[in-house]
């Protein structure tokens, strides 16, 4: 099996992201223990961004002076879909699940007073990459650093954007050309940076299986790398420096023995596929060089203090095989499920990594698990199955063929559907939610409102008088000159990145920046997978009283129970609407659902043109006191006010209160774990508009 061993040389003189030599194997006649011999450890970062760029700029100070030995940007979620501040879709949104960055000044804000050509910095940005790395290397070249000394990774994973997080503006065919051209530029002119980290992470919170992820992932790197090579930019004999800066983005769930050998089958698989299909002979660059960020999938709100134990059990799985231990690694927070964390539920996170990093003898050892039989049958079962999907993908004209037919996203529903439907019958057990459910009152979440970090709604309308001041004190022609030069390279097959950094340089702001790109490449709006996906079917339990219900009432209403899913704003975390929209369907409601990114004013006209008996909403960002009371009072505007409202999502209990206050028919938290418990709820609310339960 090729070797995976892949951490930082950070303080070795060597390329701090480049991987450490093969490891030297002890004699087996030595001591096993070679006490005072350790290891480096992996990057230790916190993924963090909230507010402001001010506000993120000193928390990101306060955690590297904690210990943290690289930066992990998030960015607001209008950044990532290339909207300013004052757009309509950006209400709700600035600076909630991230830093808002629209324009130069907002990047010299972020890190100002920290050294960008000493810093590890990984940025999860996908759609706006180009823009936002350009933005970086220009505040870098402003502090004196030459772009060839920065060191750090962009996301810049458009396919699963497409399957998982939403957040993806263009067709696949023109991101593609945004990811490769990216690509050709860093090898060029920033030899040290990773210009995509190819994710599976988001692949496992939207459900995929241990093979799917291997598989879908590995598809996606071919999609990259064949369009890489199409290009014609970069000779075959170079492909090697390409691969070598490829960098992987992988989750790790709590079955932490299968997830050691998932990545030990990641290493396998890339190993193989850059010597088969792109010729690379150096093994240095056929490492499998993979950061990660442990599940918050399976973070719970119920009893969420188990979460710890569940984030330790996690890091475990990418840490504890030195043959496939991370590079990188961040870790979620004990209560994401309840909302955004605060810097000291952070700390808690990094103190993790610290304690195994520092105080156990985890980093002491040669592996522990090569030559056991029961691991590399498992990695073996892997390989093979995966290389299947692969196959199979492949057959189909590849990852983006898979993407645009809906192969791909209705895979991850029905994996997911099934999945929830482990949960609901108890075949899979979570502690604290359908099995070991009495607990003691937690001294944690004695102080409800403050056991979360909340985001000022000061720092939007704040943000929008400070995109305004930019604006204003920007030279107008200059801006024209480079948004005309954008404009006409997108036309060309010229690479962008020039003419993107002419941009950051002139002051273009990130709406304009993706504005002039949207009237060349246009927009697009993936397949939502849910006519596809298969439900949990007759493994379901008390589905079929539950289809009986549906069935009376849309009998006694004179049709079908109809109801429209939607997700308004820019979240585009869809898995729970679509969890919801796959079991209203196989409950025997008529389902109408279309997607992410609507505006409030589109879910209320399709709520009244397809005249639904009830509207979910589900919200995922923290935007729900912003976003909801505009369609409900888009429905009474409409004259549809009698049409009720549930709404899903990360809800603390206060903001539920209110929500309900304002009309909401009914509130549903990750609490509410049981697909069909829900939908009867919704049924419930349904009956009960329609008196259908009153004499």
């Amino acid at each position: 099996m090729t070797d995976v061993y892949t951490r930082s040389t950070e303080q070795n003189g060597l390329d701090r992201d480049q991987p450490f030599p093969a490891p030297i194997r002890s004699d087996p006649a030595e001591p096993a223990v070679r006490r005072g011999q350790r290891d480096r450890a992996w990057i230790i970062r916190t993924y963090a961004g909230h507010s402001s760029p001010a506000e993120s700029n000193a928390l990101y100070r306060r955690n590297l002076a904690k210990g943290q030995t690289g930066l992990s940007v998030a960015f607001d979620l209008p950044t990532q879909t290339g909207y300013d501040p004052d757009h309509p879709l950006a209400r709700g949104e600035v600076g909630r699940v991230g830093v808002p960055i629209a324009h130069l000044g907002d990047m010299r804000g972020l890190f100002d007073g920290i050294p960008l050509a000493g810093t590890n910095t990984s940025m999860t940005i996908n759609a706006t990459a180009m823009w936002l790395l350009a933005l970086y290397q220009v505040v870098a070249e402003e502090q004196g650093a030459d772009p060839a000394e920065l060191v750090g990774t962009t996301q810049n994973d458009i396919i699963k954007e497409y399957l998982s997080r939403g957040t993806y503006v263009f067709p696949p065919g023109p991101s593609l050309r945004l990811v490769t051209d990216l690509i050709a530029y860093t090898v060029a002119e920033l030899p040290r940076w990773n210009p995509i980290n190819i994710c599976s992470y988001h692949l496992q919170e939207a459900g995929a299986t241990p093979v799917q992820e291997l598989a879908f992932t590995m598809c996606s790197a071919i999609a990259v790398l064949d369009a890489v090579a199409a290009t014609g930019t970069i000779p075959a004999e170079r492909m090697g420096e390409v691969c070598a800066r490829i960098s992987f983005f992988v989750n790790a769930g709590e079955r932490f023995v299968e997830e050691m050998c998932k990545m030990r089958a990641f290493g396998a698989l890339w190993d193989d596929l850059l010597r088969s299909r792109y010729k690379v002979s150096d093994p240095a660059a056929r490492r499998f060089r993979y950061g990660v960020q442990v599940n918050s999938l399976g973070l719970t709100e119920a009893q969420p203090e188990n979460n710890v134990i569940r984030i330790v059990l996690e890091t475990l799985g990418v840490t504890l095989s030195k043959d496939a231990r991370c590079r990188a690694l961040q870790l979620p927070a004990w209560n994401e499920a309840l909302g955004l964390p605060r810097p000291w539920d952070q700390q808690w996170s990094l103190r993790v990594q610290q304690i195994l990093a520092h105080e156990t003898d985890l980093l002491e050892y040669d592996d522990l698990f090569t030559g056991s039989p029961v691991i590399e049958e498992r990695v073996r079962r892997l390989v093979a199955d995966a290389t299947a999907e692969i196959d199979r993908v492949q057959a189909m004209g590849g990852a983006v063929a898979a993407v645009e037919s809906g192969y791909l996203k209705s895979a991850l529903v029905s994996a997911q559907a099934a999945r929830r439907a482990r949960i609901e019958s108890g075949e899979d057990v979570v502690v604290g939610v359908n099995r070991f459910t009495e607990t003691e009152p937690s001294p944690l979440l004695a102080e409800l409102d403050t056991a979360i970090q909340t985001v000022d709604p000061s720092f939007e309308p704040a943000a929008r008088d400070s995109l305004a001041a930019w604006r204003a004190g920007r030279d107008p022609s200059a801006v024209a000159e480079a948004l005309l030069g954008l404009r006409t390279a997108a036309g060309t097959e010229a690479n962008l990145v020039p003419a993107t950094l002419a941009c950051a340089r002139a002051g273009v702001t990130t709406g304009e920046w993706a504005d002039t790109l949207r009237a060349v490449f246009g927009e697009y709006r993936a397949p939502t997978g849910v006519s596809d996906a298969v439900g949990g079917g007759g493994d379901v339990t008390g589905l079929d009283e539950l289809r009986a219900l549906v069935a009376r009432t849309g009998k006694e209403l004179g049709r079908p129970v109809k109801m429209l899913v939607g997700k308004p704003g820019l979240d585009g975390h869809s898995n729970g609407a679509e969890q919801i929209a796959v079991r209203a369907r196989d409950a025997g409601f008529e389902v109408v659902y279309q997607g992410i990114r609507l505006t409030p004013g589109q879910l209320v006209t399709a709520a009244v043109e397809e005249d639904v008996h009830v509207v979910g909403l589900s919200v995922l960002s923290g935007a729900h006191l912003d976003l909801v009371p505009e369609v409900l009072d888009g429905l009474r505007a409409a004259g549809a006010g009698e049409i009720p409202v549930v709404v899903g999502g990360i809800i603390p209990p206060a903001d539920a209160q209110e929500l309900t206050r304002l009309g909401v028919a009914a509130v549903f938290t990750p609490r509410d774990y049981e697909l069909s418990a829900i939908i009867r709820g919704i049924v419930d609310v349904v009956r009960s508009r329609h008196a259908l339960d009153h004499p």
